[in-house]
């Protein structure tokens, strides 16, 4: 539960400050572009209103300082004689070769195109007809992309740089924030565990003096009737004590706190499977539902026997339990892409959409799916296949539909 809550708080400070970076930097280059461009658009209008030999004087001769803030562009004049096209351009130091200035030019004349760019050519141009000439001013616009280019590049450069601080941040963030959440955890898991083992030893004590007294003749029926109930109430504690041990120890192996609490041997899922499917066969026929069982032969997989055995043995009963009367129990073990997938289905009420995230919480009860019945039940058996599932390194989900029915998956 600590690393899912450290992982969560890490994503949601990365998620949000990564969108304010991305935003700010993002607002940033966009500025930058709507300037360039706008020098761009007032460089060549200015271009267009002035004559040649001004201009070339202008650009000649103006000191630098009163040049930043405007672009030297080019000025060509385009008329026609007795059919053809002649052009005639000032001496601005502005690098652009004659092919590219026809094309421009083309494109104004012969395509209609009074202003635009090319990225390709890195120009930029306007114009204005006067009468059958055109007059045409274009940019080079090298610098302006050189621009735009090296500040994307500084830009993602940041952004790394600054997600790769924020990640270490927050996770030292995290793990200061959670250690008092960490620790209440661990006293809490301790707590359950010690107390469950000291409970242990007096239930014993009361189930063997409820054993004794039950085989007494000398006690009235009255009396034996009390005696029964506290051997029953005696017996629900046990077990109740035995799924909390359970869950503690899953828990110690899922944190790591205990290399002892799961042994690691080879378990041959199948013969888990078909044996505890055979064993439910009756149970379910009581139940009015027929049990069938599809299994892959020969599937195996590490872990602890018992409690894999425990965890199959939770769905199976669950889906019996819940199943509809004259309906099928579908018990599946495949294996695909590597993994073993255990599919438990069965039809009757459906689990709520609104319960559906809550099943597998400890000692969660929904009316139609986890309400205690007359043969007991505490709300833990999902939550200790959960927990099962989770020490092996796998995944438990259910879905629940009144059309589809209930189906419990598990894939290790």
């Amino acid at each position: 539960m600590i690393k899912r809550l450290r992982r969560q708080l890490i994503s949601i400070i990365m998620l949000l400050v990564s969108i304010v970076l991305v935003s700010t930097l993002g607002l940033s280059f966009w500025a930058a572009y709507n300037a360039q461009s706008e020098l761009v658009a007032n460089s060549l209008e200015h271009a267009l209103a002035r004559d040649f030999d001004v201009f070339h004087m202008i650009a000649q001769e103006r000191p630098m300082a009163e040049a930043r803030g405007s672009m030297l562009c080019l000025v060509a004049e385009v008329e026609y004689d007795d059919g053809e096209l002649l052009i005639e351009s000032n001496n601005a130091p502005v690098a652009i070769d004659d092919s590219t200035l026809k094309t421009v030019v083309l494109r104004v004349v012969s395509e209609g195109q009074a202003s635009g760019s090319d990225n390709e050519l890195r120009v930029a141009w306007d114009s204005v007809a006067t009468g059958e000439d055109w007059r045409v001013a274009i940019a080079d616009t090298t610098f302006v992309h050189m621009t735009l280019r090296d500040q994307a590049i500084h830009n993602l450069v940041i952004t790394v740089l600054a997600l790769l601080a924020l990640f270490a941040i927050a996770w030292w963030l995290s793990n200061w924030a959670l250690k008092p959440v960490e620790l209440a955890w661990e006293q809490q898991r301790r707590f359950v565990a010690d107390a469950s083992h000291e409970l242990k030893t007096p239930l014993a004590v009361i189930l063997a003096n409820t054993q004794i007294l039950e085989r007494n003749e000398s006690i009235g029926d009255d009396a034996m009737r009390w005696v029964k109930s506290t051997s029953d109430e005696a017996e629900h504690m046990k077990a109740l004590v035995n799924d909390l041990l359970q869950l503690a120890r899953a828990d110690e192996s899922v944190s790591g706190s205990s290399a002892s609490a799961m042994r690691h041997e080879e378990v041959d899922l199948s013969e888990m499977v078909e044996s505890a499917a055979l064993e439910f066969d009756a149970i379910a026929f009581e139940r009015g539902c027929l049990l069938e069982a599809d299994v892959d032969p020969d599937l195996h997989t590490n872990g602890d026997p018992e409690w894999l055995e425990r965890m199959v043995r939770i769905l199976i009963d669950n889906a019996c339990k819940y199943g509809a009367e004259g309906t099928t129990v579908d018990v599946k073990l495949q294996q695909a892409s590597g993994h073993t997938t255990l599919t438990v289905h069965n039809m009757g009420n459906p689990i709520d959409p609104e319960d559906l995230p809550h099943v597998f919480e400890r000692f969660y009860r929904s009316d139609k799916a986890r309400s205690r019945q007359a043969e007991g039940g505490f709300g833990l058996g999902l939550a200790i296949a959960k927990s099962i599932v989770d020490a092996h390194g796998g995944k438990i989900g259910v879905a629940s539909t009144p059309q589809e029915g209930t189906t419990f998956t598990v894939v290790l």
